[in-house]
Order: structure tokens, then sequence, then C-alpha cells
């Protein structure tokens, strides 16, 4: 069946896309990828699914940025603002609870099915419904699968309203309507592909709205279209001639897996691939001597951090969280693992935010973690386990923290594993510690903030599944001091909060802050208008063309 669907896949497809997916059987076989078609070598083993309804991953953001449109998108000009993408106005109430957006007219899907207020208000619906990691985004507006029809509806063929619970910034907002969870899905083609399901006490709906198919699927009105995703191998987009924005410059877009930087480098000066995005130091010095390649970077709203979970009674130990804070060698990790590609942070608000906190207290004290230690009745140490992604700098940094805390007597063991797999484990709550990325939702403080201290239900049946979950972290009075930020529409007294959060986070959190990404990456001088956005979601690449 599965070489049945795979010989399928390549007829249907042009000569140039079969012949880019083949060099990943043989890529010393051919020394130039197709003029049409962009090549980029990339470690996309955390995707787990494509629905932009349940998707949650960084490696999914960029190709649900690239497939699906979203009503309003973070302006690359000043991102301060956002911009219309399918809405062409919209304005606010006079109590703030209420935001009408007109859309463009004349619209299409993928699919030749036109883009209507009602597919927009349906695509809110089957997000609430599904009530998936990202759903939030949108809940947290008082929105539920009881009254969404009536908060987030059409009220003509063009235009849409969504009405929230409380007078926020406007911009907060906006700027959450432009994570992917917000991406319109066309309603008619995915009816066609909802699974009959039973109702229960979980999940009291009669259908899936698509959600199986949509996993592989797709039904967007993106610059690009999903034409085929398989599991920690490849993603290939194929332009959208439907589009109806500027139409992308290149027939296709082939994602590769490739994990190793070395491998990626070496594919780059080969010409098996156009752009290598996982690049470490080392390599990237290499791109950098070579005539016939470039590079590019970008700092980003992505924060580096080891997670101790709770439900371990000794990590959950004030004295013991603290204690590993000491137990990072930050000045190594910086000289050596991240270096280029990214800078010491440890705080929760990455630089570029608004209340970022730049200020870095720990540093690597052994004689200040044993004494922690001994605070916690634990002065000869613990056995305990970390998950790492097989992937670097994150490899490199767990190898790195397991001889710094072997110094204070504790034994820590490495499980590697991909990227489905660690991730898996981190939701479920099942790991002891962590070593994990948070790219912010949007570009607005709550989105880190949130997710780092609001826990409402700590059972492993809660549904507000954020980051202080994850670890069974509970801390209502940040988390209530978060809340009142994101109504302070003052935005100095409002940064003010956001600072006076993280300095108390750093003394009491079991999260270690590392480092905050600067995301490099190197590609071929044939390569034009290549450019990395400030977010994981903003990595756009319609306007690239090659020569």
């Amino acid at each position: 069946m599965m070489m049945t669907r795979l010989n399928r896949s390549f007829r249907a497809l042009s000569a140039g896309a079969a012949l880019s997916i083949l060099m990943m059987a043989a890529p010393a076989a051919f020394a130039e990828t197709p003029k049409d078609t962009l090549v980029e070598g990339f470690a996309i083993d955390d995707i787990i699914t494509m629905d932009p309804g349940e998707a949650f991953e960084l490696s999914t953001a960029e190709m649900t940025s690239n497939t699906y449109s979203l009503l309003v998108r973070l302006d690359m000009a000043d991102t301060s603002k956002v911009k219309g993408d399918l809405a062409e106005s919209w304005t606010v109430s006079d109590d703030g609870l209420t935001y009408t957006f007109k859309l463009k007219p004349g619209m299409k899907f993928a699919s030749g099915n036109p883009i209507t207020a009602e597919d927009v208000a349906w695509s809110f619906e089957r997000a609430v419904k599904l009530d998936k990691s990202p759903a939030f985004i949108i809940t947290q507006f008082g929105i539920t699968g009881d009254n969404v029809t009536e908060k987030a509806k059409a009220t003509d063929e063009n235009t849409f309203t969504f009405t929230v619970d409380k007078p926020y910034a406007p911009s907060f907002v906006l700027n959450c309507l432009t994570a992917t969870v917000a991406s319109v899905v066309d309603k008619k083609l995915v009816l066609d592909h909802v699974k009959p399901v039973t109702p229960s006490a979980d999940y009291k709906y009669d259908n899936d709205f698509g959600n199986e198919w949509l996993k592989t699927g797709y039904a967007g009105s993106g610059a690009f279209k999903l034409r085929e995703w398989r599991a920690n191998e490849v993603v290939v987009l194929e332009r959208n001639d439907n589009y109806y924005g500027e139409k992308a410059k290149l027939a296709r877009v082939i994602y590769r897996l490739m994990k190793e930087s070395s491998a990626q480098r070496l594919a780059l000066e080969a010409g098996d691939i156009d752009i290598a995005r996982n690049l470490e130091p080392g390599d990237l010095d290499a791109v950098a001597k070579n005539a016939d390649l470039a590079s590019e970077s970008a700092p980003k709203g992505t924060v580096y951090f080891i997670s101790l979970n709770s439900k371990n009674e000794n990590l959950k130990k004030p004295e013991v969280q603290e204690a590993f804070k000491y137990l990072v060698d930050y000045d190594a990790i910086g000289a050596t693992l991240i270096k280029g590609i990214g800078e010491i942070h440890q705080t929760f608000l990455p630089k570029g935010q608004l209340g970022a906190l730049d200020e870095n207290p720990y540093k690597f004290d052994v004689a200040k973690a044993k004494e922690l230690l001994a605070k916690a009745g634990l002065k000869d140490g613990f056995s305990v386990t970390i998950d790492v992604r097989n992937t670097q700098p994150v490899t490199g940094i767990a190898e790195s923290i397991q001889q710094s805390v072997a110094q204070a007597g504790i034994k820590m063991e490495i499980i590697p594993g991909d990227g489905k797999q660690t991730l898996t484990k981190f939701r479920a709550r099942t790991h002891d510690i962590y070593i994990g990325q948070w790219g912010s939702d949007y570009f607005d403080p709550n989105s880190n903030a949130d997710t780092f201290t609001s826990n409402p239900d700590n059972s492993d049946a809660g549904t507000v599944k954020t980051l202080a979950w994850r670890n069974t972290f509970e801390a209502p009075e940040l988390d209530k001091e978060a809340k009142a930020a994101l109504l302070e529409r003052d935005n100095d007294k409002r940064a003010a909060m956001y600072q006076d959060i993280q300095k108390k986070y750093l003394a009491n959190s079991p999260f270690v802050f590392i480092f905050q990404q600067t995301e490099v990456a190197g590609y071929r001088k044939g390569v034009s208008n290549f450019k990395l956005g400030p977010s994981f979601d903003t990595n756009y690449v319609g306007t690239i063309g090659k020569e």
C-alpha cells in the first residue's frame, strides 16, 4: 500500500520534484537541485501532525504559515504591528469587546472553493471544539465549544466578528490571531473528509472535524499547498496558483529531514540542497569560508530551557530547582555549543519583546549547588534521567550538564530520541528532565508569561496543557500577576509588571533558561531573497527565487 501511494505521488509530481525527492535516497548521485525547486535540509522530526488546529511544533508552524492564510499576520516591516492577510480591514467596538473583520473580495482556496466569512467562523469553531494543544490561544478569550458559534461568526459572506470576554489591549487580541491555530481552513473540503465519532464524556461531538484527514491532508489557501508529508523523511510544498497574493516564485519547496549539521553542510557544498537550516558553529564557519555559499541569521523569539518535572519528588524541591541553575556551565556553552547561534539568556521573555528582562544572575557554582542540595536533604545527590532530542546543540548541552551535575553528586542518564518521541513524552508528563525550546505563539509577552505560569488544572486530565502543566508546576500568584498585566493598557506599567514576574520566576521555578536562539542558515549563492523572520512561523518561502 505504501509503495503504491509513493509511486502515485511521484507520477503526480513533475520530473524536477521527483528528482529532488529521489536525492534523499542517493544524495551523492546529483550535483544540483532543479531550478524551479528549493531544497532545504532541516531537522523536521518534530512534526507530529499537519492539522493547523492541532499542530504546535516549531517545524510545523513554518509549513503552516506558508500553506495557510490568516485574518492578520505580523507586519515584517514593523513587528509591533499586524497587517491584513485575508482581512482587508477591521474595527474594534467602543467597549473593546467586538472585532469586526472585512474580507478581501474574490479570494479562493487552493481547491478553487471561494473563501468566505463562514470558512473563517468554522475554522475557529473546529479549533475550539477539537480542543487540541494550541486551542487555548483562542479559548483564553472566554470562547468555549458551547458559545463559539456566537462569539466567532459570519454576519455576511465577507464579514466576520470575534467577541472577547474582556476589553484587552487590541494589540494582544490581534497578535493572538496571527498564531497558526487561527489558520483558515476550507470548510467544504474538510467536511468531505470528516470521520464519525461516538460522543463521550471527554468528547461530545459526533465527528472529528476532519482531524484525522488533516493530519496529512491539506485544505488551505497560502502561497504554497502541502503536497506530501512523510514523517521523519520529507515535506513537499507546491505552488498554489489560486493564491490571492503575489504568486510564489518557485514551483515547489522540499524540506529533507537532515538532523546532523555536518551532513547539511556537506550536502550544501555539493549542491544537493539549496539551504542548510541547522548549522552548528563549526559548520557555519566553514560556510563563511566557501565562495559559493553565504549565510543568513536573525534573532529569534525562541528560548531554550531545562525543565524539571515536579512529579519527581526530588526535582519538586525548590532547593533542587535552584541548585540546577548553578549547575549549568553557561560560559562554556556560550563559547562553544551556541557560538553564533544563540546567546545566554536566563528569563522566559526573549529580548525584543515588551518587558524582557536582560539579566543573567546565575553562574556555574558547584559549591553553591551542593549547599542547596544539602538543605534539600540530598547532600549525597540522587539519580535522574533527561530526555534529549538527538540533534545539536541540545545533545551537547545535555552532555555538558551531565558532567557538571555529576560534580554535585547527581547521576543523570541521557535518554536520546527524535523530536516526536521526546515531545510525546514531555506532553504526557512522564519525563524527569527535558531540554526544550519555546517560541512565542504571537509577538506579545503574554504568550510566554501565560505558558510558563498558567496551570488552572494540574491533574493529568487537565486540558490547558501549558509548559507549567507539562512540568506539574503551579504558581497561582504569578499567574494572577500575568493576567493583570494582560489588561494593563499603559505599556511602561505593563513592561514593569512582566519584569517583576520574571525576577520572581528566576528564583522559584522548575525551569532553567539557558539561551535565546539566533537562527542561522547557510545557502547557495544562486538563491535570492532568502530571509529568516523574527519568529518560527515567519520564515516565508514564497519570495525566494533561484538563478
